[in-house]
């Protein structure tokens, strides 16, 4: 038994055919992992038959943390060896040259583009992750400025944790341990990064500095500390850029970034607004989402948008709401044009999530909804 890690070791992981959940570990010497007393665990167990019972000390539950994620990080990892070709294919095929010239058509300015912390160590990025996604940044700088579209690129996945538990954070568990000031200050190195690598392109139109953290998990005094070190860092190769500063979703209020953003100069406060993810939504008529948009959404953004305050950004939103079912494209019409008409008041403007949406769900296809007719720009 080691009370100290020492040189790393390949463990088998044995799963009951029955109930997958149920697992027995195999150690480097070939006996199994027990558990000793309540506290230890030793590799020690010899027996090879078991009852996959609670009685045997070999039988360890597997415990899935966070529910079914299905990010990058457990994309990587599942497909081991064969992720880089995966995630190759996808880069190049999912948004071309092509997207680009059918967003400057349909009369868009700007794409906001996801990014992780990983691609700051591309070509070699710390496993699972694999690298060869700067190369599609770099194309999409160049489609961009080809159309005359501006770029903002999102911080979408912070390194030293996530900050909101979604498998879109890059997470590997759900855990929400971002905040550190290891977090922060390896968070500041990706901006630095991106910044000095963008900062000659006449395309780049903002930074996000890392995308909905969640409140109480991550403090207000955390965030504006690494807030003002993220703005010093792009201010450090750009005088133009804009700053963006998201919102902490969850128990927040929507204004509390107003009076520190006030100091940094072009910085920009994000919302994002989905009538979504809530029980009250799933409740409502169609009508009422829409009234719901033209009342109460148009009152909270009119709050945020106060005379000489920063600019604000409405940059999430999607044409997919809760509602009784059986809604209508008329009904989706309905609704969509009525987040044009609250948000489009947006000093920043607004972003649509997403451009492109490859399985059933085609609401949240920006490209679908106008070519099928159910939003025109």
């Amino acid at each position: 038994m080691a009370t100290n890690p020492t040189a790393s070791e390949q463990f088998v992981i044995i799963r009951n055919s029955n109930n997958p959940s149920h697992v027995r570990i195999r150690a480097p010497n070939g006996l199994f992992v027990q558990a000793k007393t309540t506290n230890t665990v030793t590799a020690d167990y010899s027996q090879e038959g078991t009852s996959w019972g609670n009685n045997d000390p070999s039988v360890f539950e597997v415990t899935f943390v966070g529910g079914q994620l299905t990010g990058e990080f457990q994309l990587t990892n599942g497909y081991g060896s064969g992720a880089a070709s995966v995630l190759t294919n996808h880069w190049s095929t999912y948004i071309t040259e092509d997207d680009f010239r059918s967003m400057a058509n349909d009369k868009l300015t700007a794409v906001r583009i996801p990014v992780g912390w990983w691609i700051a160590s591309d070509q070699n990025p710390p496993k699972p992750f694999v690298g060869g996604s700067l190369q599609y940044l770099d194309n999409a700088f160049d489609w961009a400025e080809r159309y005359n579209l501006g770029v903002i690129v999102d911080l979408h996945a912070p390194p030293g944790g996530s900050q909101n538990g979604n498998d879109h954070s890059g997470t590997r568990d759900g855990t929400k341990d971002w905040g550190t000031d290891e977090s922060i200050d390896r968070t500041v190195g990706v901006i630095d990064f991106l910044a000095s690598r963008y900062r000659q392109r006449s395309g780049l139109l903002a930074i996000e500095l890392i995308n909905e953290p969640w409140a109480p998990d991550v403090s207000l005094d955390k965030l504006t500390k690494y807030y003002r070190a993220g703005h010093q860092a792009v201010r450090k190769y750009t005088p133009n850029a804009y700053v963006i500063l998201s919102n902490r979703l969850g128990h927040a209020d929507r204004t509390e970034l107003l009076q520190f953003a006030k100091d940094l100069d072009k910085s920009v406060i994000d919302v994002h607004y989905y009538n979504l993810y809530s029980d009250m939504f799933s409740s409502m008529t169609a009508q009422q989402n829409v009234d719901y948009v033209k009342n109460d959404l148009s009152k909270e953004l009119s709050s945020i948008m106060v005379a000489d305050g920063p600019s604000v950004f409405v940059g999430e939103w999607t044409g997919e709401f809760g509602h009784l079912g059986g809604a209508s494209q008329k009904d989706y019409q309905t609704f969509a044009q009525a987040q044009l008409e609250v948000f489009g008041r947006a000093t920043f403007g607004w972003a649509y999530w997403s451009w492109k949406n490859n399985d059933a769900h085609n609401h949240w296809s920006l490209k679908w909804m106008i070519d099928k007719g159910y939003i025109s720009l």
